[in-house]
């Protein structure tokens, strides 16, 4: 252990961010006090909000940091204050959906848009879930996510974040949340931060009553910046009302009293100008957490004993107002709270008619989660009168069709066997291919490791799941298209008869078989296993020794092994993630045609297990027992993903980027890189005052590259054009990875049509983090910029330099 944190000094690890414990973890360094929040870029809202906190005493300030117990509504409420014209805030899930709730839209999940490659789509996306919380009467949406990155590729959550690159999740970051407020409704960007896996996030109690600490995410100075922390900076850049700390500890401290973290990273270095909310009880000190950078505590209780008719303390509420009157806190304290709190209220003109609570999400909450009577009653509703949903759809099942089609990845298409024609005899297998057998409203809670058995999978489970009002099934979808041409559909639903090799009812033998496999994913468990869930592999095997043209379709949280991909027999597979409420139609406009694909994996597929080892963290027996125990030691830096796969030099199945098309594509050999300033400094010019995303220069564009690409086959379609960047590896400290991902842009074209693309490049994006200078510097030297159609797909490499 010496030895490696030794190696992880000389990477740039330590600095003055963070420190060593005598058990050779990293330790944050404290920081104080909160930098007070100035509303940079909000200026009329934060008078607004300054002058309606002069006109509170300090329990009403106090109570805009407070959340208001948990309620049948909302998943948490700040209350109203008629004095200043504050209507209160609604705080709801998810980051794909008014969660619970009826007459509302599934969406696909994050890691669907990020398959896009998408900026229109990913904002179009954003746009449709904030006019539905707004329609339902919330100003919070809780989302979207960008922790969990990706680092275990078995983590319970990546599936609600987008990438594991940072500059790609940062782009769906920045897109997302500029979508849904410009509704009107407040985003909240989370989970902040180092939150990479589900087991033991949180701590946890055992039978004789121990407190177990969470898991600490030990994170180098220069790992934090360049990897975690760079989305969330396009979240403060794009303008976020909100960020949410997580659960977990980040080198030994609490994320939700980590000092450094929220005061030194998020309000300072980002100048982010909003409030910080904490996941729901992961709250563990009142002034600590406060001090260090907390603003909003939820659901405002201690622990989950609390609902909305049986109150329990809070660590804010009354003992933040005692703390004040005592001197512990400073009164002054408390209003940068809540002015950071009313800021974005005001700034999104939530002050302005902003739609009332619909009332029917209180009875479909109790009703999901099978609530007695009395928790009706006690929130002033009548069990036996439930008022009428409010349908906030509008069109918006358009959108998750086409968002999930152009998230579908191509990954084989062995002598164009895809698009289908019309074949007249079509077999579907596999228990992800029918109607959820549990219903449309299943929760997903009690559905074990691999979630129903029998069922189309559109998103995970947990919070950042939806409650569906319809979902289109695969089988559904295909049977009317097939059917209407005058073909025939025969189907196999059950794993266990297909594992069983029982393929009696299948006769004769399909022209083409269609095998739907699934992986489930949620919130508080990490997955176990890379391959697809439900014996999918002797699934495929046995399908396709009876089937020459085998086509795989997968619906899935995140990684998979596919042990089958060079079957001979298998002669398409297509990586469709989590599609959203419009499953089949999605998958069936793709497989027929009707949309070329154009998805690209925003992650790395491997041929083996072996091939990553970043393993969960999972302690057991009495070793579990012990709070230090639980430590993530960061110790591959940047090395996640396909940086990982480069460093080691290993061949993946399919490379991060990697996408086919049903068309084919060139791009010109001689890209032409362009300057854009000259006399570039290495360490960017200091700035005044705190701006949202950080030091502007940081963003500002420096140089271009540009190259041209060709449409050569006989379709339209869409290509993404792809910039990754390796930095002059004798400039830059140890621990820099060979190439990473610094431009994307996607292009339709139509047969024979070429177009030029031209990919911006800023400070930002050719700098390192520099950890005794504290700063973002660009090293001297040429830079490779090396554009293509993957990752490992690169057509052309253009040399520069930009410090002499």
């Amino acid at each position: 252990m010496v030895k490696l944190i030794r190696k992880l000094a000389v990477l740039g690890g330590i600095g003055v961010a963070t420190a060593l414990t005598d058990g050779g973890h990293f330790e944050t360094v404290p920081t104080y006090p909160t930098p007070e929040s100035s509303g940079t870029g909000w200026e009329v809202a934060f008078q607004k909000a300054t002058d309606a906190v002069a006109k509170l005493n300090l329990t009403q300030k106090v109570a805009l940091t407070t959340g208001a117990t948990m309620g049948l509504s909302c998943n948490g409420n700040i209350s109203p204050i008629e004095e200043i014209g504050f209507s209160g805030y609604c705080l709801a899930d998810g980051p794909v959906s008014v969660r619970i709730a009826d007459l509302a839209t599934v969406f696909p999940a994050g890691l669907t848009a990020a398959a896009t490659w998408d900026r229109d789509l990913i904002y179009q996306r954003g746009k449709a879930l904030g006019a539905e919380f707004r329609g339902k009467g919330a100003q919070v949406h809780l989302g979207p996510a960008s922790g969990a990155l990706g680092r275990h590729p078995l983590g319970g959550r990546n599936w609600e974040s987008f990438s594991v690159d940072p500059f790609l999740t940062g782009v769906a970051m920045d897109f997302s949340i500029r979508g849904i407020q410009e509704m009107g409704v407040q985003t909240s960007a989370k989970h902040f931060i180092g939150n990479e896996q589900e087991t033991q996030r949180s701590n946890t109690f055992t039978e004789d009553g121990l407190e177990v600490a969470a898991l600490s995410s030990n994170i180098d100075d220069r790992t934090m910046h360049e990897l975690y922390l760079w989305p969330f900076a396009d979240a403060v850049r794009a303008g976020v009302a909100s960020v949410m700390c997580s659960y977990n500890r980040v080198n030994q401290t609490y994320v939700c009293e980590n000092s450094k973290i929220l005061n030194g990273l998020l309000k300072d270095e980002l100048g982010f100008q909003g409030y910080v909310v904490s996941d729901w009880f992961a709250t563990h000190s009142g002034v600590a957490s406060a001090a260090a950078g907390l603003d909003m505590t939820m659901p405002g209780a201690m622990n989950s004993a609390a609902t909305a008719i049986f109150p329990t303390p809070s660590y804010f509420g009354g003992n933040l107002t005692a703390a004040v009157l005592n001197g512990t806190l400073t009164e002054e304290k408390v209003n940068d709270m809540a002015r950071r709190v009313l800021t974005p209220y005001f700034y999104l003109k939530q002050d302005e008619d902003f739609p009332s609570i619909d009332p029917s999400t209180g009875f479909v909450f109790a009703r999901t989660y099978n609530y007695p009577d009395i928790y009706l009653t006690g929130a002033g509703m009548d069990p036996n009168n439930p008022p009428p949903a409010r349908d906030v759809r509008a069109n918006h099942a358009d959108i998750v069709r086409k968002v999930a089609a152009a998230g579908t990845v191509l990954l084989k298409n062995t002598n164009n066997v895809l698009p289908l024609g019309k074949p007249k005899n079509v077999g579907v297998f596999g228990n992800g291919a029918a109607d959820v057998a549990q219903g449309l409203t299943f929760t997903g809670d009690d559905s074990g490791p691999w979630g129903p058995n029998i069922g189309a999978l559109s998103v995970g489970g947990g919070s950042g799941a939806g409650r569906h009002t319809r979902l289109i099934s695969p089988l559904f979808a295909l049977r009317g298209r097939i059917e209407d041409y005058g073909g025939r559909v025969q189907y196999l639903l059950d794993n266990h008869m297909m594992v069983e090799d029982d393929f009696t009812s299948i006769y004769p033998t399909p022209e083409v078989c269609l095998v739907f496999l699934k992986t489930w994913a949620r919130e508080g468990t990490d997955r176990l296993s890379f391959e697809n869930d439900w014996n999918s592999t002797v699934v495929v095997e046995n399908v396709a020794r009876r089937c020459n043209n085998t086509i795989v379709v997968t619906h899935s949280g995140g990684v998979n092994t596919m042990p089958w991909a060079d079957n001979e027999n298998v002669t398409a597979i297509l990586a469709a993630h989590y599609p959203g409420q419009e499953n089949g139609y999605s998958i069936s406009d793709v497989l027929f045609g009707e949309v070329n694909p154009s998805g690209r994996l925003p992650y790395t597929i491997p041929k083996k297990e072996s091939d990553y080892d970043f393993p969960i963290v999972n302690i057991t027996g009495d070793a579990a027992r012990v709070s230090a125990a639980w430590q993530a030691d960061f110790t591959e830096g940047q090395f996640i993903d396909y940086r990982h796969f480069d460093a080691r030099n290993i061949t993946p199945q399919y490379e991060f980027g990697f996408g086919l098309s049903y068309t084919t594509f060139e791009m010109g050999s001689n890209a032409t890189f362009e300057r854009k300033c000259a006399g570039i400094s290495p360490l960017p010019p200091r700035t005044n005052g705190t701006h949202p995303g950080g030091n502007p220069a940081l963003w500002k564009e420096i140089g271009s590259v540009t190259v041209t690409v060709r449409n050569t086959g006989d379709l339209a379609g869409a290509q993404v054009v792809q910039l990754y960047m390796a930095f002059p590896q004798d400039s830059v400290p140890e621990g820099t990875p060979v190439s990473v991902l610094r431009g994307f842009e996607k292009v339709s074209l139509r047969p024979g049509e070429a177009k030029s693309v031209t990919l911006p490049l800023r400070r930002r994006d050719v700098s390192f983090w520099n950890v005794v200078a504290q700063d973002w510097e660009i090293p001297s030297g040429d830079f490779e910029f090396r554009m293509g159609f993957s990752s490992r797909d690169i057509k052309t490499t253009v040399t520069s330099s930009f410090v002499v």
